[in-house]
């Protein structure tokens, strides 16, 4: 899964590898996003425009708007098939903007070890993701999404059994572009692990509280 990540590169390093449009004006830079935060979005392949949506899809005809907590993350597996995602995965596919994530190694008798993931060049990348419009009355309008996960590469298999699906300058913008579902599926593979790095960091990543440099301090 990815449950936490990091943005802390400036506007400009987006535009310049990956070819964003305008950032918000209220953007800071983040070492700990977490679920049900304000994630920074790019829907429009035309204006490639960065926007604000919430994380943690919430499905347009979902009853309680809580559901979203559980759907930070969609298995690329079970796109076409999944009430919650399908439609989304035919017709609202996003890019979601990050430099970094955290995933957890798990212990047997101890605590989970977080490790810090990038690439090894330390450029942005895009996580490839969903969203959807709850709209249940003229009142509340609520635009939210989701990252979508696959099999861990080399890399990442020793530290958990899932990692989020990462575009690079050559291949984030087909995700906007109209396809069939078997094309779309085709893209959901293991980023290379030849191009990533990871290495354990301080359990103060827990905290989502915690948003400074000093939670990618190596261990």
């Amino acid at each position: 899964m990815c449950g936490r990540y990091t943005i802390t590169l400036d506007p400009g390093d987006f535009e310049l590898e990956l070819g964003v449009g305008d950032f918000p004006s209220d953007f800071e830079k983040r070492y700990n996003v977490a679920p049900t935060q304000q994630v920074a979005v790019v829907r429009d392949p035309e204006s490639r425009k960065v926007e604000w949506l919430k994380w943690g899809l919430i499905p347009y005809w979902a009853k309680d708007p809580a559901i979203g907590a559980r759907m930070i993350n969609a298995r690329s597996e079970t796109l076409a098939e999944k009430p919650s995602f399908k439609q989304s995965f035919l017709k609202r596919r996003c890019l979601i903007l990050a430099d970094g994530f955290f995933e957890w190694q798990k212990n047997e008798g101890k605590a989970s070890t977080p490790y810090y993931v990038k690439l090894r060049s330390s450029k942005p990348f895009a996580f490839a993701g969903l969203w959807d419009r709850w709209h249940p009355s003229d009142d509340i309008d609520v635009v939210s999404c989701t990252i979508i996960t696959c099999p861990p590469n080399e890399l990442i298999a020793p530290i958990h059994d899932r990692m989020p699906v990462m575009f690079g300058k050559d291949t984030l913008w087909n995700w906007l572009q109209p396809a069939p579902v078997e094309e779309l599926e085709k893209q959901l593979q293991p980023y290379p692990s030849e191009l990533m790095q990871a290495y354990p960091i301080s359990k103060m990543i827990n905290n989502a509280q915690f948003d400074s440099p000093e939670v990618l301090r190596p261990a």
